[in-house]
């Protein structure tokens, strides 16, 4: 590994959330990638989005795991002051699911199909013709994130008003099955396993999926403020190439794959939340979790344009406008280019 110079950092803190898209990380850890690279990465729990997204912030960390649409809101002061941030790589493609309660999804008889119309009508009539006295409570792991928007997308499909007919709260991954499991919600849209673990455990009900709702799309990427790539470029790259080695090798052997698994179920990680999978299904359908793929970690601008039509919503609601440069610089892959051509 010596045809770029050394890491002018050989230690680095990088936080993730609890979810299974936060593989790559994990396998380069602890597959020797990154100790090949001449870093010593130390991998921090966060269960929260917004305290992963503090400490990046204040550079307790050096990088994250991070909702795709996450380092656009932080460059854009939304949610918190502005941090300009970049996202030179992505760390996985589709991944979520939509889950509502076993007593709704009964009551309402929406049920998984290939078209996720069908549920979202399905609850909408339910809703529309029984009106609660308290609206059902349905859970995203963060405002800007791709579960909000794509929990939104998919109330729409099915004519539903988050302001008359349903009540949308946020809350962090690892409590959305406890919270439905004791009533505190009636549904939720997050990443795995949460919602696998939800139907495992009885207490949910798969109705859509992401890939369903916006096939392919950029869900995790590596997230670093702009002033830390440029103080350690030599860093980055050697990050980038142990995360982009990681996944090449999850694509080798489906044995790898259930390699990956077992180190997930560590209990640093994601411990027993993971007991319920027999096998890591990458992009296996419904969900269609993608880690690997040509040009799947590729960053691009084009790509984010869900997140971004979303995103400029929200700002024109507040009188501002989304500045289109700003996502360009956010998701621009010069540094991923420039590593596959080395």
């Amino acid at each position: 590994m010596n045809d770029i110079p050394k890491a002018e950092l050989d230690r680095l803190q990088l936080g993730f959330v609890p979810l299974l898209d936060c593989a790559l990380p994990v396998v380069a850890r602890e597959g020797g990638f990154f100790a090949e690279e001449g870093i010593e990465v130390t991998l921090l729990r966060q269960n929260a989005w917004a305290t992963l997204r503090d400490k990046v912030a204040a550079g307790l960390l050096d990088g994250a795991h991070m909702l795709a649409p996450l380092p656009l809101a932080m460059s854009l002061g939304l949610g918190r002051a502005p941090c300009d941030m970049l996202a030179p790589m992505l760390l996985s493609r589709n991944g979520n699911t939509i889950v509502l309660s076993k007593a709704l999804a009964d009551a309402s008889h929406a049920t998984l199909t290939d078209d996720p119309t069908t549920s979202a009508s399905a609850l909408g009539d339910y809703l529309r013709h029984h009106p609660h006295e308290h609206r059902p409570r349905l859970a995203m792991v963060y405002p800007y994130s791709c579960h909000h928007y794509q929990l939104s997308y998919w109330l729409d499909l099915g004519h539903i008003s988050p302001d008359r007919h349903v009540e949308l709260i946020a809350m962090p991954p690892p409590q959305v099955v406890d919270a439905m499991r004791d009533g505190t919600i009636d549904g939720f849209c997050v990443g795995e396993p949460w919602g696998s673990l939800a139907q495992a455990e009885g207490v949910g009900r798969l109705v859509a999926t992401s890939a369903q709702l916006w096939p392919d799309h950029a869900e995790k990427v590596l997230g670093v403020t702009r002033s830390w790539a440029r103080r350690y470029p030599t860093t980055l790259t050697r990050v980038m190439r142990a995360l982009l080695r990681a996944s090449e090798w999850l694509a080798t052997d489906r044995q790898h794959a259930d390699q990956a698994l077992a180190w997930l179920a560590l209990p640093p990680y994601l411990d027993r939340s993971v007991a319920h999978l027999s096998h890591f299904a990458l992009d296996s359908p419904p969900i269609r979790q993608r880690l690997f793929g040509p040009d799947m970690l590729r960053p691009e601008p084009r790509a984010m344009e869900h997140i971004a039509e979303y995103i400029d919503q929200h700002m024109r609601h507040n009188g501002r406008q989304l500045d289109r440069d700003t996502v360009a610089e956010c998701y621009s892959p010069v540094h991923f280019d420039r590593l596959a051509h080395q």
